[in-house]
């Protein structure tokens, strides 16, 4: 869901840095962007000077683009030094795509949680030819708009490999509490949910760094989604949980480094504005379920603007985690939809 987001935060860079470049945002650690081929159109990666090598965190792609643009850094901005390590902040392709690729040709060691090596390991090896019967049910379930169902149907599925690359045996796992030292200085390691499992966030002891991933974005919340892997589940409680948790952390100096969009201060401002956006969307989502309806019927209330073709998948997971969080909080009833067996939500009426 999208939020102006501005008020009470300020934006030290009003410009991201060129494609092959980087900005210096602290001591020894650059700020870069990399292009993704989709609406968010780019991800921002980071290098940490650890002397005789660099710490990266997060990779972009897999991608011939993506990796040139990589050649470029490390010859220019990194200054021909090798990156000795890559920290993955959570398992999505625009975050891990390329860290089997660093650790194959570079001889980086991989860091990350254990359950986003899990999923982006499995993920990379699980090639789908077809879509599996059971992710097609899920969208039929979903009530997924029928064009828009048989279109995608069609199509040949999104694969993990298809942007991320093989992934070598071997990692170094991070997990809450551990202090982790890169770039000269001591991190503490915070794991959040919701948005991917077990996503880990980074705080600086030694000065106002925070490294957040996607788990705090400052101008978009990030997506809140459910999916055929594990259809019944709440991540959004899990989300809610981790910003509250994450929020008594937060000082207004904090410059928080995120996955997507600027950098930003003002931290516990946004933390306040990420839980209130989604208790709003469920307030409405509750106030519209007066009669039955769909996840695909109740992107109004919850996105208040019109989703495109770009945006329907991205929306529609997003709706049934609303619905399902609702479900188990015992606000809402769900039935069969008679004539093709869609899940229908209704509000109890109390």
């Amino acid at each position: 869901m999208s939020e102006s987001g501005k008020t009470g935060l300020r934006y030290p860079w009003a410009e991201p840095p060129a494609e092959g470049e980087a900005i210096e945002v602290a001591e020894g650690v650059l700020w870069m962007r990399l292009p993704l081929p989709m609406k968010l159109d780019h991800v921002n990666v980071y290098a940490l000077d650890d002397g005789a090598g660099w710490t990266v965190i997060d990779t972009g792609f897999n991608s011939r683009k993506t990796r040139n643009i990589w050649a470029k850094l490390m010859a220019g901005t990194l200054a021909g030094k090798p990156v000795r390590r890559v920290v993955v902040t959570h398992h999505h392709p625009d975050h891990i795509g390329l860290a089997g690729w660093f650790q194959r040709e570079h001889g980086a060691e991989l860091v990350t949680t254990r359950t986003a090596w899990l999923f982006a390991r499995m993920l990379t090896l699980d090639e789908q030819g077809e879509w599996p019967a059971e992710t097609l049910a899920y969208y039929r379930n979903a009530g997924m708009d029928r064009d828009f169902y048989d279109k995608r149907a069609a199509q040949r599925p999104f694969n993990f490999a298809d942007v991320v690359a093989p992934m070598p045996l071997g990692f170094t796992r991070v997990k809450q509490g551990d202090v982790f030292r890169m770039g000269g200085r001591d991190w503490e390691v915070h794991i959040g949910s919701g948005h991917a499992p077990e996503h880990a966030t980074f705080w600086s002891r030694d000065d106002n760094l925070v490294i957040t991933g996607d788990q705090i974005l400052s101008t978009i919340s990030p997506n809140i989604g459910v999916y055929a892997t594990e259809p019944q589940a709440d991540p959004l409680a899990e989300w809610l949980e981790s910003c509250e948790r994450l929020s008594r952390l937060a000082r207004e100096e904090h410059l928080a480094l995120g996955g997507h969009k600027l950098p930003f201060t003002g931290l516990p401002h946004r933390m306040g504005q990420l839980i209130e956006n989604h208790h709003s969307a469920l307030r409405r989502l509750l106030d519209y379920l007066d009669c039955p309806k769909t996840a695909a019927e109740c992107f109004a209330p919850l996105f208040k603007r019109r989703i495109g073709e770009g945006e329907y998948g991205l929306a529609l997971v997003e709706s049934v985690a609303h619905l399902n969080h609702l479900l188990h909080q015992g606000l809402v009833t769900r039935g069969r939809r008679a004539e093709d067996g869609a899940w229908l939500f209704e509000r109890k009426e109390i």
